[in-house]
């Protein structure tokens, strides 16, 4: 048995992954995550005019996986995957509510900072990790020390900047230059700071590593930002705007848009007819750019107090965000624009400038930063840790990435193709090849028939029902009818 454990020993050491036996040996893990980031990423060639040094020095110094995808394109279900484990088809937690603790199936699920508690990490967080933490003792149990932010963004005007927006006029619906100095009464500034103040006093104390959760609310709505990081970009004329043509959901099924029937986020009609498309464009990516300094604050402070090099960073998006793509903007989608978001793992014994294309999942943080830490195996979770592909990027996986919103719409997206069925029945298929714009619906295409039935043979086939207390963004079949957040949809009340 020594010797079997030599061999594995030395196999993982030649490989260049670390090793870690007790727990005062083991890699420190920094969790940042971001709210709404889609791949407007400079390391992810996601919009030519983006602006984020920060995160594109910590993609050169670990491992960018470049097709990631979340399991669902809103914040509690994609929040509640990461942290458990396990699907939203799983779970049956596909809306904004309810709380996974507030459900029998999930309320006693061990997460994952609470796995690396049980294994001797201190545990913290600041900021926007789960998509609410509630006040009372049993939702409290996640980490072991809360910071004083729990997301938001620190501050409106007393007026919305942009007036009345369509569909219900939401208090968050407003984007702009707000205040026009100021940073540091942003929460996510304060968030960068407390996170400073923590590695600081860690840097004092190694008994024990730790797991640090620090998230950051923007580029969630409202898109504000003070003026520096608008200066950023250019004005109107010169933007660059997304590919959005009029015809675009021409081919696309009319059930796509059950998925997103009435919500607060503006169509693309909205946007031109009140000339804030641009606008609208522009502060998002000025929010990207504040958000990606603060990560910077945090990643020095990392090196400052002599913990970088003992210290495994993973930093991801819960879900991208459309700024006109399919006619609308928001989340609430299975294509690339809501799917697809940043994911990186750097740090201690990792490589560097390494870059992977497969299709890989948010579920496989968990299990990969189990085995990055040499923390015993976790039974019962979904994902597939990226060791493998950490140590060499060109290893291919079987699975594919897939993607859910409420039960039977789903999409399945490959290394070339992405497949989406609806809970109608109905289908798209886009070749990322030739199509990454995802413009030509290929799912009509008789010579496309394999191809579909491949990537529609990981559906499960059966979802668990929504959860009780579901609701906000939730999408029902109720008899013959259709119901968005309890009420009959009707095809001619459709906003376009």
């Amino acid at each position: 048995m020594l010797w079997k454990f030599y061999f594995v020993l030395v196999g993982i050491v030649l490989a260049g992954i670390p090793v870690f036996g007790q727990s005062q040996d083991r890699a420190n893990v920094l969790f940042i995550a971001i709210d709404d980031l889609n791949d407007w990423v400079g390391a992810l060639n996601g919009h030519p005019q983006v602006k984020t040094p920060n995160i594109d020095r910590l993609a050169k110094r670990g491992v960018l996986f470049a097709n990631a995808h979340t399991q669902a394109p809103l914040c509690n279900p994609s929040r509640v995957s990461i942290m458990t484990g396990l699907r939203p088809e799983t779970t049956g937690i596909y809306n904004l509510a309810p709380h996974h603790r507030d459900v029998v199936a999930t309320q006693n699920l061990v997460t994952l900072p609470q796995y690396f508690e049980a294994n001797g990490y201190r545990t913290l967080s600041n900021g926007k990790i789960f998509h609410s933490i509630g006040t009372t003792p049993d939702k409290k149990v996640e980490f072991q020390e809360w910071g004083p932010i729990g997301g938001g963004t620190g501050g409106h005007p007393p007026a919305k900047l942009v007036g009345e927006t369509q569909m219900g006029n939401h208090p968050l619906l407003d984007w702009g230059v707000y205040p026009e100095e100021g940073d540091s009464v942003r929460n996510d500034y304060k968030v960068a700071s407390w996170a400073e103040e923590k590695l600081a006093t860690l840097k004092e104390d190694s008994s024990q590593p730790f797991f640090m959760a620090v998230g950051f609310f923007l580029p969630h709505v409202p898109l504000f930002a003070t003026r520096k990081w608008f200066d950023l970009y250019p004005g109107d004329e010169d933007l660059y705007l997304p590919p959005a043509p009029d015809w675009d959901r021409d081919d696309v099924p009319d059930f796509s848009w059950y998925l997103h029937w009435y919500l607060p986020e503006v169509r693309l009609s909205w946007l031109k007819e009140n000339q804030q498309w641009e606008n609208k464009v522009r502060s998002y990516l000025a929010t990207i750019s504040f958000t990606d300094a603060q990560v910077g604050r945090v990643l020095d402070a990392l090196e400052r107090n002599g913990l970088e090099d003992n210290t495994i960073i993973v930093l991801w998006s819960d879900h991208g965000y459309h700024l006109g793509e399919k006619g609308i903007t928001g989340k609430n989608t299975l294509w690339e624009r809501s799917t697809h978001v940043p994911l990186i793992f750097a740090g201690k014994g990792l490589p560097e400038g390494t870059v992977s294309q497969e299709a890989v999942e948010l579920l496989d943080i968990y299990p990969t930063l189990v085995e990055l830490t040499g923390l015993p195996a976790k039974e019962g979770l979904e994902g597939i840790s990226l060791l493998p592909q950490i140590r060499n990027p060109e290893t291919s996986r079987e699975r594919p990435a897939i993607t859910t919103h409420n039960p039977g719409n789903h999409s399945v997206r490959s290394d070339r193709w992405r497949y989406i069925r609806y809970a109608d029945g109905s289908e798209e298929l886009y070749d990322h090849e030739k199509d990454p714009h995802e413009h030509h619906n290929l799912a009509e295409v008789e010579a496309f028939a394999k191809i579909k039935a491949d990537h529609a043979r990981w559906l499960k086939g059966t979802d668990a029902p929504h959860a009780p207390g579901s609701k906000h963004r939730k999408l029902e079949k109720k008899g013959e009818n259709w119901y968005w957040e309890e009420k009959l949809i009707i095809k001619d009340e459709l906003i376009k």
